[in-house]
């Protein structure tokens, strides 16, 4: 039995670049072999299991053969004549089929050592086509390392457009596409995840919905880029300028989807696209099983944003309905991420300033929590005019914020 360290560790160790989890390949064993020793065994499709103290995995070295479509269809084999090399050939990129032993010495059959020198993205073998996930996580890489460089090998690229081609990512499973997404958004540069399936046809069957804002214009006035895909995509890196929130990058995305259902006759206006955008996200949601919290905040974001933005044309009242509504006094985190996409959204309409309805809206806010339940219950209101008072005082003390502007805009 000989043990290896294997994958992303062997990788990112080499180009001296944070990890978190290490992943092991067993040669020369079988599971009896790794149950005698203690380890507890959690693979149902192929024999993987969790070291008894430090609980990492470790799975048998195996070979894949295609036997259907989508990311189920293979039939494994685990015996103990199965070399590290087979199992390493099985990999999507050459820079994540290396191993390592236990002296330290790196076992490269693939040459993933000169292409992480050349910081090219290179598929292993022609094997790369049966496996639809590996679309999106040759995606979800060129978004980790692009910052330093890498690019996607051109005999690659055509190995995904072929699988496009064939209709391989129509077996794509809901989990996985979500999972790679998901993991695309606390990279370097998660645009890249959404502009590299697009290169190779693969968006419009995975995110049709993102796919449909690229050649759909906006109003130069206010979008300098025009294009609304390409505002989406500098809004995202915007927001992970500002945050590393996966729930406020995935809004950043959500935000203008309703764009794309504005009639072509009446570009490049999109009058309403923030009503017709809902109904998008969650058809999108719903379809990728996107958990609860990423979907109730996408839609705050792209119901609101608009009057986020033009929050010194309102008046106080309608100030106060939007705090109200939002949930802002009991969930201020929430309106504060809020605040955080709009400001992203400015950035990625190419406007230099520091957005000044940020700290507008969080000076009304703080001004009308001096309001309490306790102090109006205190004056002798009950029941239903208990929130209607609470109502008309907030929006006075609007009203004198709002005053305040307008003093010192006179000065």
């Amino acid at each position: 039995m000989k043990i290896y360290l294997v994958g992303g560790a062997v990788r990112d160790q080499l180009m001296g670049y944070p990890f978190k989890e290490r992943d092991w390949v067993v040669v020369g064993a079988t599971p009896d072999d790794l149950l005698a020793e203690g380890f507890q065994q959690v693979g149902r499709d192929f024999p993987v299991f969790l070291h008894p103290k430090t609980k990492e995995e470790y799975a048998l070295a195996r070979t894949e053969r295609k036997n259907a479509p989508g990311y189920y269809g293979f039939q494994c084999d685990s015996n103990p004549n199965v070399s590290l090399e087979d199992d390493l050939l099985r990999r999507d990129l050459t820079i994540n089929a290396m191993a390592m032993d236990d002296e330290g010495n790196i076992i490269d059959p693939y040459h993933g050592k000169d292409d992480l020198k050349a910081k090219i993205l290179r598929h292993v073998s022609p094997s790369f086509v049966e496996d639809p996930v590996r679309v999106l996580r040759v995606a979800r890489f060129a978004a980790r390392y692009y910052h330093l460089g890498f690019r996607l090998a051109d005999t690659t690229r055509n190995l995904m457009y072929e699988m496009v081609r064939r209709g391989e990512l129509k077996h794509l499973v809901a989990e996985r596409v979500w999972q790679e997404w998901y993991r695309s958004l606390g990279e370097k540069n998660p645009e890249q995840f959404i502009l590299t399936l697009k290169k190779c046809g693969a968006l419009q069957i995975v995110l049709p919905e993102i796919y449909a804002l690229f050649g759909v214009p906006s109003a130069p006035h206010y979008h300098p880029e025009v294009d609304s895909g390409i505002h989406t995509l500098m809004v995202l890196s915007a927001a992970h300028n500002l945050t590393n929130d996966l729930s406020v990058l995935f809004a950043a995305l959500m935000h203008d989807l309703g764009k794309a259902a504005t009639p072509i006759n009446l570009w490049p206006s999109h009058h309403g696209h923030e009503e017709s955008g809902l109904a998008i996200i969650m058809n999108l949601c719903e379809r990728l099983r996107i958990p609860a919290d990423f979907r109730k905040f996408a839609l705050l974001v792209t119901k609101f944003h608009l009057t986020i933005h033009r929050l010194f044309e309102l008046k106080a009242s309608t100030i106060v309905d939007i705090l109200e509504s939002t949930d802002a006094f009991r969930r201020r985190q929430i309106f504060e991420k809020l605040i955080i996409v709009c400001k992203a959204d400015a950035a990625g309409s190419g406007k230099d300033d520091d957005y000044p309805q940020a700290n507008g809206w969080y000076e009304l806010l703080s001004a009308c929590e001096k309001v309490g339940a306790q102090e109006v219950i205190a004056d002798g209101f009950t029941g239903e005019h208990i929130k209607n008072e609470i109502h008309q005082r907030r929006v006075a003390l609007v009203k004198n914020v709002i005053k305040t502007w307008k003093n010192d805009e006179k000065q």
